[in-house]
C-alpha cells in the first residue's frame, strides 16, 4: 500500500471505529492485536489485508468501504461526519447543500441548542438510550471541531440553501419534537430566527470566500457536500440533517471520489448557483421572509 492510500484507510477506519458499538479495546481484543497496533492502522501504519478483512467483519462494514474502493457507504452518522470532518481538514473549497443552513457556516448558539434537539429527537422507549446519548456526544464532539478546523482553515464555501427550508425553520423553530410547551417552542423560533439573521448579515457583508445561494424552486431532496483540493475531490451524499426535526440515528450515506460521481453533482451545483438568488437580491428576500413569517 502506498503511503497515502495507508493513511486515507487508517482515516476511514477511525471513523467506522467511532461509529461502531465497539471500543478501541474491544476490537484490538476480538482482532488479536494491540490496542497500540490498532492506533497506528488508524494513523497510517499499513495493516496486513487479512487484518483489515477480520477488522471489516466485526464493524459491519465492506472491505471496499474500508478501503475507500469505488463508493463509501456509511451507516452511522458518527462515521460519516467524522469522515467528513477529515475531509474538510484539506479541502480547498467546499459545495454545500445541507438544509436549512451548512452547519460550518452557524453560530455557537446553534450548537448550544443542538444538543437539546438531537435528543428530543430520539424517540421515547428507545431500547438503548445510554448507547444513543452516547453517539449524541461523539456527534456534537466530532461536529465542534469542524466548525473550529472550517474557522481556522477557512477553505472557500458555496452554500446552496432552500427558500422552503429556510421558511420551515423559521415556522417551526429548531426543534426536535412536536409536543413541547408552547414557550419552549417560542423560544426557539427566535433562536431559528436569529441563525436566519446570521445568514443574512453574511449575505448583507459577503466575506470573503463564503458564497451564499437561496433557491426558491425545486431541489434535490437529499443533502451532498463536495470536497476539493489540489488534484483531489469527492461527494458526500448524505441522509442524516441537523435542522428542526434532525436525523443522526437512520440511513445510509455515500461517499466517492468517482468522476463520473463528482461530474453529475457539480453539474448540479452549477445549474442550481444559476438560477439561485445572490447577494443583494438573496438578502432582500431573505428579510421579507423573516419579516412574514414572525409579523
Amino acid at each position: 500500500m502506498g503511503e497515502l492510500c495507508s493513511k486515507e484507510i487508517g482515516q476511514r477506519l477511525k471513523a467506522f471505529r467511532l461509529g461502531s458499538e465497539y471500543s478501541a479495546e474491544d476490537i484490538a481484543a476480538k482482532i488479536g492485536i494491540s490496542r497500540a497496533a490498532l492506533y497506528r492502522y488508524e494513523k497510517g501504519d499499513p495493516p496486513k489485508l487479512e487484518t483489515l478483512e477480520s477488522i471489516a467483519e466485526l464493524l459491519g462494514v465492506s472491505l471496499t468501504s474500508l478501503m475507500g474502493v469505488g463508493v463509501e457507504y456509511v451507516a452511522s452518522a458518527v462515521s460519516f461526519f467524522e469522515r467528513m470532518r477529515q475531509a474538510e481538514s484539506v479541502a480547498e473549497h467546499l459545495f454545500v447543500m445541507f438544509g436549512p443552513v451548512s452547519y460550518l457556516l452557524t453560530t455557537d448558539e446553534f450548537d448550544e441548542f443542538l444538543a437539546v434537539v438531537l435528543r428530543e429527537g430520539l424517540p421515547a422507549g428507545l431500547p438503548d438510550m445510554d448507547q444513543a446519548d452516547h453517539m449524541i456526544d461523539e456527534i456534537l464532539s466530532i461536529l465542534k471541531e469542524r466548525k473550529k478546523a472550517y474557522r481556522e482553515r477557512k477553505p472557500s464555501i458555496v452554500s446552496l440553501v432552500s427558500a422552503t427550508e429556510l421558511e420551515r425553520f423559521l415556522r417551526n423553530g429548531f426543534i426536535g419534537a412536536y409536543d413541547l410547551p408552547a414557550d419552549v417552542i417560542q423560544e426557539r423560533k427566535q433562536v431559528a430566527r436569529r441563525e436566519i439573521e446570521n445568514v443574512l448579515d453574511m449575505l448583507d457583508k459577503q466575506p470573503i470566500g463564503i458564497q451564499i445561494g437561496i433557491l426558491v424552486d425545486s431541489i434535490p431532496s437529499t443533502s451532498f457536500q463536495i470536497f476539493r483540493q489540489p488534484g483531489r475531490a469527492s461527494v458526500a451524499v448524505s441522509p442524516f440533517r441537523l435542522g428542526e426535526f434532525p436525523n443522526v440515528r437512520l440511513g445510509v450515506a455515500m461517499i466517492t471520489s468517482a468522476p463520473e460521481a463528482l461530474s453529475l453533482h457539480e453539474k448540479m451545483v452549477n445549474e442550481l448557483w444559476a438560477r439561485s438568488l445572490k447577494g443583494p437580491e438573496a438578502a432582500k428576500f431573505l428579510r421579507k421572509l423573516i419579516n412574514e413569517t414572525h409579523s
